[in-house]
């Protein structure tokens, strides 16, 4: 018969110092563990922001005055209005069109989950500045549009060249590359959330929709806002693609106004702050809508920089 030894969680170890078990904390000096090749990372990291900087300030290339003389001049700020309509339009009909996707994606139709796939295949496949000239280009194959009877008569019928301009062109093509991704996005999101509770659900006698609306898609915006943002973004910095089809957008109009007076690199810092700011405003829109579909995953939320400064300041006042 084998035996074994049973150690009680009281019991000290046969090798342990007895002098241990008398030490006073208190009384152990605590040293500070020291980290020389960090600081050092850090230093040489200051350095070169700061010789960053000091070229930005003194290198007279960066020609800030002619900066500040184009960033509100009236037809950069007519561009950059046409760059965020373009955003708006595109990422309405692409994420409207996404979600018809998505549904048709998850349906039980094997035609709808074939049509859906081979959509998202499609658009994923054809670089978009193809589907750009495409669309722009749609009049060499369709002089007109008409509605009516499958295979028969059109009741109803429009001139291509005078209703698709470059402008809704390059809105159809926006829109439809983004319904690819769209829809991707938010099918992850649905599938993201555990079937268990929506079979707990139906054991609970819920109606389908509000399954939907009040247990799937809380917990499936969680996990779709993140790319959404994203895409929304890429969207917003992707219209620059547009200026090949000569659309008076943000970067098209500072090509064309560097063209006329040759100061480049001010006139590609305009471009570069202004979509740095309206992507800055983004995140912060993105921030918040995600810290609302938080709720349902945290009992508190964490406080926002603006609640922590606050707090800081006041603080520091008592």
């Amino acid at each position: 018969m084998s035996s074994s030894l049973i150690e009680h969680p009281g019991a000290s170890h046969p090798d342990a110092d007895p002098r241990s078990s008398s030490l006073d904390p208190s009384s152990l000096t605590v040293v500070r563990s020291r980290h020389p090749w960090r600081w050092a990372a850090a230093a040489g990291a200051l350095v070169l922001v700061a010789q960053f900087v000091n070229g930005l300030i003194t290198n007279p290339g960066w020609d800030w005055p002619a900066f500040a003389d184009y960033f509100t001049a009236p037809a950069v700020l007519r561009a950059l209005w046409l760059t965020v309509q373009l955003t708006i339009y595109g990422t309405v009909l692409g994420f409207a069109l996404g979600i018809a996707l998505a549904a048709a994606r998850l349906s039980k139709n094997p035609v709808l989950q074939t049509i859906s796939w081979t959509y998202v295949w499609a658009f994923r496949s054809i670089p978009l500045i193809v589907q750009l000239l495409f669309w722009f280009n749609i009049a060499y194959l369709y002089q007109s549009i008409s509605i009516g009877v499958p295979f028969g008569p059109g009741l109803f019928s429009v001139d291509v060249n005078s209703t698709i301009s470059g402008m809704a062109a390059a809105v159809i093509g926006l829109g439809l590359h983004q319904a690819a991704y769209s829809a991707e996005i938010i099918r992850g999101g649905i599938l993201s959330v555990d079937p268990g509770q929506l079979e707990a659900a139906a054991a609970l006698g819920l109606p389908r929709r509000r399954q939907f609306f009040r247990i799937v898609l809380p917990q499936a915006m969680r996990g779709i806002l993140p790319n959404a943002a994203n895409e929304v973004i890429s969207l917003f910095k992707g219209t620059s693609i547009v200026s090949t089809m000569a659309i008076a957008e943000l970067f098209y109009q500072v090509q064309v106004i560097y063209g006329r007076n040759g100061r480049v690199v001010p006139l590609l810092m305009v471009a570069t702050v202004w979509y740095i700011v309206l992507t800055t405003a983004l995140s912060v829109v993105q921030y918040y809508v995600e810290r609302h579909y938080a709720k349902g995953a945290v009992r508190t939320l964490p406080p926002t920089p603006w609640q922590r400064l606050r707090a800081r300041v006041n603080g520091d006042a008592r």
